[in-house]
């Protein structure tokens, strides 16, 4: 019903009224609708998604990864490791400069790693095996390990989530739990504070000071150029509302198109439809564990043995079988590492043992706080599925709807649902963040230190510190199904399946680059 609505709303856009975007110099400026509103501006306190494309405009890396998941310098002009894999010494590329003329040095390289890795799952990993990291000059820094981390310049390197950004000291000496309050990288684009209305208006402008390498584009790696003047993004939260303005050309660029106007879109010449992401979306039903009644993981059970995969599929994606699939597999799917180990339950759906389940669990009619984006389509579909889910199970529901900003911002409280306090919600995630045990933040147990819900389970860490030790692939399959196993005892979420997200675009836009992150810089207008 609520999937009817949605496309009673895009069957309405051409009434609807196309907002008035600012116009100037059309070559010069792209214009984009992100997938949401931008409320959060610092990329290593928050994984949202669009904090990390606001990252990727402002700030730049030490690594970047290319499309065959290897690691290439991008700040550093190198790097030279010894000691049999217990020193890494980096080196900078020369004539880096931050957005307000300052030199990039060695210094802030450390700090910004430093605070990354109190934060970034993968970070921790490297800094728990770090005995020493220090700036040797201005252009050098250098890790002193416990031990070899062949890893290390993948973790520095890595792509989502909590990408390692380097920004000045004095800001990367910011407490890794509170916020950062200034904006500086040394990215190709500046972001314009004086401009930002939140809701509404981003604006960068290209920072004639950076300095690209002169490899082409692959992923992350290679040279970022900035050949547009400014990119501005409009916040348009209404998905049919969105569809008009690209196709009456008010935008250049939208990032999540409504799936039902797919057809539409690929009917009009002037516009391109692309799927840029090819390792798919991966939807989740997050639980926090700290607080009732999900605290509770025979009732976390007794939910997921409701979850029909399918119906989430289609209520994102339509019926095209082409664009999504079922996945049981907490790894992404057909990678190495996935599998179906532990998932026969949810493969097999059924209300009445749900029902008998949550019983047997105790359950006693408590509230149970849903927070959902009335922003953001897609993930506001799923959290509509489960609620309906829920409702029938005989949850006591209370369903929040806020905008994407405010979720986000609640979701970091670890309070109870009587103090603002929540018990679930539902998040989406690129198949490259969900590939192996060092960059999959949402399956480990490490408590009110991981990502939020907090599950905290002593065996989940034991398997992944295993597994970056295993000497070889079948190693790491074999810890990689036992870590899933314990997954789907623990549930520290609910899988929900994957599927495609295309981008849509003016035809006059072209070098977009194809990877799981949506990258701005090289594009081109004619």
């Amino acid at each position: 019903m609520k999937r009817r609505m949605l496309l009673g709303a895009a069957a309405a856009s051409a009434i609807l009224p196309v907002p008035t975007l600012a116009q100037p110099a059309g070559t010069r400026v792209l214009r984009v609708v992100p997938q949401a509103n931008l409320t959060v501006l610092d990329p290593i306190w928050t994984t949202a998604v669009i904090t990390r494309h606001h990252g990727y405009m402002v700030y730049d890396q030490i690594c970047a990864l290319d499309s065959g998941f290897n690691v290439r310098p991008q700040m550093a002009e190198g790097w030279e490791v010894g000691n049999d894999g217990r020193s890494w010494t980096f080196t900078l590329r020369d004539g880096l400069r931050f957005h307000d003329g300052e030199p990039v040095r060695a210094a802030d390289c450390v700090a910004s790693i430093r605070r990354w890795g109190a934060r970034d799952q993968f970070g921790q990993a490297a800094m728990a095996v770090t005995d020493e990291l220090v700036a040797l000059d201005d252009r050098r820094f250098r890790f002193r390990l416990k031990q070899p981390f062949p890893l290390l310049a993948t973790a520095i390197g890595k792509q989502t989530s909590s990408p390692c950004f380097v920004m000045p000291e004095r800001v990367a000496a910011t407490d890794p739990n509170r916020q950062i309050t200034e904006t500086v990288g040394s990215g190709p684009y500046r972001f314009l504070r004086d401009e930002f209305v939140p809701g509404a208006r981003v604006a960068y402008q290209r920072f004639d000071g950076y300095r690209p390498r002169q490899e082409p584009p692959d992923w992350t790696s290679g040279g970022r150029v900035a050949h547009m003047e400014r990119v501005e993004w409009s916040i348009i939260p209404d998905p049919a509302t969105a569809g008009a303005a690209i196709q009456t050309g008010e935008v250049d660029f939208l990032e999540f198109p409504l799936h039902d106007l797919l057809p539409t879109f690929r009917r009009n010449r002037d516009l391109v439809v692309r799927i840029r992401d090819r390792m798919g979306t991966y939807a989740m039903l997050r639980f926090n564990h700290l607080v009732p009644p999900f605290d509770n993981p025979a009732l976390r059970r007794a939910l997921a043995m409701a979850v029909n995969q399918e119906d989430y599929m289609r209520a994102v994606a339509g019926n095209d079988p082409e664009m999504w699939r079922t996945c049981y597999s907490f790894w992404t799917c057909d990678t190495p590492l996935a599998s179906d180990a532990g998932s026969a339950f949810l493969q097999t759906p059924d209300l009445g043992r749900a029902q008998a389940a949550m019983r047997e669990a105790g359950y006693a009619g408590e509230r149970v706080v849903m927070l959902a984006p009335g922003d953001l389509p897609t993930i506001l579909a799923l959290s509509q599925v489960t609620a309906d889910l829920m409702r029938r199970l005989g949850f006591n529901l209370d369903l929040v709807v806020t905008d994407w900003g405010t979720l986000v911002q609640r979701r970091a409280k670890m309070d109870p649902v009587e103090q603002g306090g929540w018990n679930i919600l539902h998040t989406t995630w690129s198949g490259a963040e969900h590939l192996n045990p060092a960059v999959h933040q949402q399956i480990r147990g490490n408590g009110r230190r991981g990502w939020v819900g907090w599950p905290e389970d002593g065996e989940t860490e034991r398997l992944r510190s295993a597994w970056f030790d295993a000497p070889d692939l079948a190693s790491q399959q074999r810890i990689a199904a036992a870590m899933q196993e314990r997954a789907y005892a623990n549930l520290p979420y609910v899988p929900l399946g994957m599927y495609l997200h295309p981008n849509v675009w003016r035809s006059s836009v072209t070098d977009v680059i194809h990877a799981p992150v949506l990258l701005l810089y090289n594009i081109r207008k004619t």
